[in-house]
């Protein structure tokens, strides 16, 4: 196996920024999560919320390393509506993780795992690669994503949750 526990981390140094929206057309969402990733976001996500007199907005969140800021900044302040962004300090604890194949009837496909304390405590499909095989043979996602997981439970030992057995 080629994990070692000691690759689980805590990074320090991180932010949250935030920008709340509620003039903006939400299907913009997808590009503008796209291009934070691009810029070198960690995790982009968004929240509905509502603001004040009652009208309704999306909460853009974006978890990134502090160096990559600049970066973010522009494509926040180009690609949406907002006038302004929140920094929050954040730390972000890291599992080890590395990168398993399986063969499957699609031929071998990849499964991410990851590590708390040298155990085996979560695993999943890599979802890009499990997309491209459903749409590839038309097969519904949902079924190649479950049959890659029960290929890695049954070659591990583990239970469809990601717990060793």
């Amino acid at each position: 196996m080629g994990f070692d526990h000691r690759e689980e981390h805590v990074d320090d140094g991180m932010l949250l920024v935030q920008a709340n929206l509620d003039d903006m057309n939400p299907e913009l969402t997808s590009y503008i999560t796209d291009r934070l990733f691009e810029a070198g976001a960690n995790d982009v996500f968004w929240v509905p919320i509502i603001m004040k007199k009652g009208r309704p907005g999306i909460m853009l969140n974006v978890l990134l390393d502090e160096q990559r800021l600049a970066e973010a900044e522009a494509v926040i302040f180009a690609e949406t509506t907002t006038l302004g962004i929140r920094y929050l300090q954040a730390s972000c604890h890291r599992l080890a993780r590395e990168f398993e194949t399986v063969p499957t009837r699609w031929g071998p496909m990849t499964v991410k795992v990851g590590y708390h304390r040298g155990r085996l405590v979560q695993f999943a499909p890599e979802f890009k690669e499990c997309e491209r095989v459903a749409r590839e043979h038309g097969v519904p996602l949902k079924v190649v994503y479950d049959e890659v997981r029960g290929h890695f439970a049954g070659k591990r030992g583990a239970d469809p949750d990601g717990q060793q057995a």
